[in-house]
């Protein structure tokens, strides 16, 4: 097995994920995108095509400009001698770490073309799974569109017809309605851009990644999507001849949860000093059973790939489970949501007729 130089970086002990600067605005090759370029390279590279002629043709081709410009980077880098993995470097963090970690490692070991093969069907599914929740979840989404353009056009028409403030929330007319769209879009966008962060693993969410792994239901799903992701990691880096310092952090790195990339220090450290994988995550805590059986029959056998292999594919079948449950807890979270506004809404039009009830009674006398 060759052995590959291991340098300490933080991030691969859990400081921070971030690198060169990359906070939430930075711009990242889409997931339909590599997978698609992944695909092309392996079979490019299976076929022989030289690593100059591939870069070259990918920069010159259609698609993105933030893509295009960094498959440039790569072409020149390439067509100057350096190898892929500094040609990756120039790019920051536009490309994940899988990718430029597989990527080369696949150069060094010469399995380039099957490493972006494996890659391509990670990142297919992974995008099969985005398709299929977002799906899921578009009509409880399109409902709560309806619910908010219903409490705008409540807020507007008394102000148009020259009506008094039936919510009682101090918004009217024109203006109250264009307050309520700033506050709903300042809302919206600081949702989407907690979302963008959290997966990102961005210093400052790592609380909420760890909150959520607490939550019932939702953390117990999560987790097996990481650890169907974790076992993955591991099967395909173990198998590229990574060193097993390197291919352990970079299958924990890859969940790109605070709970495991703190855990990596931890490994390390147990790895470092003679220990077995299976032994060194027992010493982190917090592995199932199977998990670390796993490990230890395939480390004891000497088919630790292998193993690893076949739990990725039962942690794949689990997470088709978990992404159900996923779905059907944003559904109703979207719901709940929904019925929290029509509620509102009711018992704020109720009060306002049982006071303009009470006042005409009251005028009466």
């Amino acid at each position: 097995m060759p052995t590959q130089a291991w340098v300490w970086h933080p991030e691969f002990h859990g400081k921070t994920n971030l690198k060169r600067g990359a906070t939430v605005f930075s711009p990242r090759i889409r997931t339909k995108e590599l997978a698609q370029l992944c695909r092309r390279l392996g079979t490019s590279l299976v076929a022989g095509i030289d690593m100059r002629a591939v870069w070259k043709r990918e920069a010159g081709g259609a698609g993105r400009a933030a893509a295009l410009r960094r498959y440039a980077q790569i072409r020149d880098a390439v067509a100057q001698g350096r190898s892929l993995a500094d040609a990756l470097e120039t790019t920051g963090d536009f490309f994940p770490v899988l990718f430029r970690e597989l990527a080369g490692v696949g150069e060094a070991t010469g399995g380039q073309g099957e490493v972006f093969h494996q890659l391509a069907e990670h990142y297919e599914a992974q995008l099969t799974r985005q398709r299929v929740f977002l799906a899921a979840i578009s009509w409880p989404f399109f409902q709560l569109v309806i619910a908010l353009l219903v409490v705008g056009l409540v807020i507007w028409l008394p102000g148009a017809i020259g009506g008094a403030d039936i919510l009682r929330i101090g918004l009217v007319g024109n203006s109250g309605l264009a307050m309520y769209v700033a506050l709903v879009s300042g809302l919206g966008i600081l949702v989407v851009l907690a979302i963008h962060a959290t997966r990102r693993g961005l210093l400052g969410t790592r609380v909420i990644q760890r909150g959520l792994l607490r939550v019932p239901w939702l953390g117990p799903a999560l987790e097996t999507l990481l650890l169907a992701r974790l076992a993955w990691v591991l099967h395909l880096t173990l198998n590229t001849g990574m060193d097993v310092r390197r291919a352990v952090a970079l299958a924990l790195r890859s969940t790109n949860n605070a709970r495991y990339l703190d855990q990596i220090p931890v490994i390390e450290a147990a790895l470092g000093e003679g220990n077995t994988i299976h032994d060194a995550f027992v010493e982190a805590g917090g592995y199932p059973a199977d998990f670390l059986d796993a490990l230890a029959v395939g480390e004891q056998t000497g088919r630790l790939v292998e193993s690893m292999d076949h739990l990725s594919g039962q942690y794949q079948d689990r997470a088709k489970v978990a992404l159900a449950v996923l779905m059907t807890l944003a559904g109703l979270a979207v719901w709940a949501l929904i019925a929290l506004f029509i509620v509102v809404i009711i018992f704020r039009l109720f009060f306002f007729y049982l006071g303009t009830l009470q006042g005409a009674l009251n005028g009466t006398f």
